[in-house]
């Protein structure tokens, strides 16, 4: 039987040794395991080398000041609140969402949830009430922890019966987040928390108007990250510093699971607007060891006189979508490093990277990681040299891989068979290296957050002027892309400012500003295949190569073109 710490243990072990990792390793049994309880505490916050060590760092630039807490502190603390939640009536099985920024709660809360054995719904603060609405609904949460701010965006949505906590003053219908400090600061479980026990519940973009629920067990995230923690190369006393907001699985990748996985400290700095000089001159001052950041992060980093920046850095890694070899090589001049891509999903913890130690090929993810067994195949499902990135399952399945997604009759589905299918296209070479050829949808990323077109065209055709649209990425030199609506209007409809200052306008009550619509054409007419499906591809293929004489080009109006739109900020 192989336990988490032997399995940990050997990936520390060989962390450059790929060849030996990938052979070798071995997931952990899938036994009764609580990875707050048995290794967080027992481990992390009880041993002698580590129980002191800072846990969570977490720096505020606007108020020049910073937060430690050590694993021992942060054990003790998350007790109390998993105490304290269970007087609220919380018990193993409910749903909590959580809504807050990179504070101290945050962190209390999930490792208090996972005690209790209650499932976290992960939210980012820039959802819409009608967003959280859908996540209260089907998600079928039992109880909020949110920031202060949240608070009005609940006032419509009838949350009665519902326990909720607020971090910052209590107000009408809500608790305070504070009087958890006098729960007891000793818990004790109602019973084995079981491998297969749901954890956690993602909302995240996919092929339907609505986000997929993606559910994770007790094993999946916290068990499953060992690869994460691999990739990315964490040792024991790291300082690790991940740029990502809460509400995303990136941010549970990163900032909670992998770090911890290898006894390192979760590093944050909470920048009221990206600063790209002040952050590189606190990670130098602050000692931060590893860096993990999306290539929107990477290309305003290169931007500064990175050379000038005297850093204690070690890895440094990038996710999200490929790299190009100009960030690289700054990079590479200044500090002597060399940037490792990674490749994973919500749906999954890391399966493929640059692990340390290894050859890196430019614009390639790297190799399969120790643990996953990957197949790149073909429409029928055999393997082939370019294709979509396919798990393999039965005996091999990975214990990253999520349960499934979770449909409103609380049924799984997704991992049925022998196969699961990522819906991400690649390329592998001879040597078994990926290169990101796209999606099999139409999903895309831009600043690092993966849009849906069918979520967005399902908001735009609300507006009584739209009677058909198709959203594409548009290239953008900071955030890769930025999403652009193709809209066809209807017949009594002027393609005019006003209209497109509407359907703005619009969307600006409907979306959250991470996955807001940047740009509108509208167009007389839309490609369409014979059977009288959009095809966003060729609409793609027009905005790649900026080809502005095509016949199916229209009339282009951009957010920044009206000055009445409220602004927002950065969410880069």
């Amino acid at each position: 039987m192989t336990t988490f710490q032997e399995a940990r243990a050997f990936l520390l072990k060989h962390r450059t040794d790929y060849e030996t990792a990938v052979k070798d390793f071995r997931w952990p049994d899938p036994v009764p395991f609580n990875w707050a309880l048995d290794w967080f505490d027992a481990e992390l916050a009880s041993n002698a080398d580590s129980k002191d060590r800072p846990a969570l760092w977490i720096v505020d630039a606007a108020q020049d000041r910073q937060t430690k807490l050590s694993f021992e502190a942060l054990s003790r603390r998350s007790n109390q609140v998993a105490n304290f939640l269970r007087a609220r009536g919380l018990k193993r099985g409910d749903h909590l969402l959580l809504l807050l920024g990179n504070v101290v709660p945050l962190w209390e809360t999930m490792l208090a949830a996972m005690k209790l054995g209650v499932v976290v719904i992960p939210a980012t603060t820039l959802l819409t009430a009608d967003e959280l609405r859908d996540r209260l609904d089907r998600g079928k949460a039992k109880a909020v922890v949110a920031a202060q701010d949240q608070v009005a965006k609940f006032a419509s949505l009838g949350v009665e019966g519902v326990a909720r906590i607020v971090v910052g003053a209590a107000s009408d219908g809500w608790l305070s987040y504070d009087e958890a400090a006098k729960a007891s600061g000793a818990f004790m479980p109602d019973g084995p928390t079981n491998a297969d026990d749901p954890m956690l519940l993602y909302f995240t973009s996919g092929t339907t108007a609505k986000p997929k629920l993606v559910r994770h067990s007790q094993r999946s995230y916290p068990v499953g990250h060992l690869s994460t923690m691999y990739w990315i190369g964490l040792q024991p006393g790291d300082v690790h510093l991940n740029i990502s907001s809460p509400g995303w699985a990136k941010h549970a990748w990163s900032c909670f699971f992998a770090p911890w996985n290898a006894g390192a400290t979760v590093f944050v700095v909470n920048q009221p607007r990206f600063d790209a000089k002040g952050l590189l001159a606190t990670i130098g001052r602050c000692g931060v060891t590893t860096l993990c950041a999306p290539p929107t992060v990477w290309r305003l980093f290169i931007q500064e006189n990175l050379a000038s920046f005297e850093v204690a850095l070690r890895e440094v890694c990038g996710a999200g979508e490929p790299l190009n070899p100009e960030v690289i090589d700054q990079v590479k001049s200044a500090w002597g490093l060399t940037i490792r891509d990674g490749y994973g999903q919500t749906e999954t913890t890391a399966l493929a990277g640059n692990s340390p130690g290894q050859k890196v090929k430019i614009g390639s993810m790297g190799r399969p990681l120790p643990g996953y067994r990957v197949q790149i195949s073909d429409a029928d499902g055999n393997p082939a040299k370019e294709g979509e990135v396919t798990l393999l399952l039965g005996d091999n399945r990975p214990a990253g891989l999520m349960q499934g997604y979770q449909g409103d009759d609380g049924k799984l589905s997704g991992t049925e068979g022998d196969l699961y299918r990522s819906g991400d296209v690649v390329f592998e070479d001879e040597e078994g290296y990926l290169t990101f050829v796209g999606r099999s949808d139409d999903v895309f990323k831009s600043s690092d957050y993966r849009i849906s077109p069918f979520e967005l065209e399902s908001v735009l055709l609300e507006h009584d002027l739209v009677a058909e649209a198709a959203v594409v990425p548009s290239p953008d030199p900071i955030r890769l892309a930025i999403p652009k609506a193709f809209v066809l209007l209807t017949s009594d409809a002027e393609r005019s400012a006003d209209t497109a200052l509407s359907i703005f306008k619009h969307l600006h009550t409907r979306l959250a500003p991470f996955k807001r619509i940047r740009r509108i054409e509208i167009v007389t007419e839309l490609p369409k295949t014979i059977s009288g499906k959009i095809r966003r591809v060729q609409l793609r293929r027009l905005e790649r190569d900026n080809d502005r004489d095509d016949p199916l080009r229209g009339r282009e109006f951009r957010e920044e073109d009206f000055p009445e739109l409220p602004k927002t900020r950065s969410e880069t």
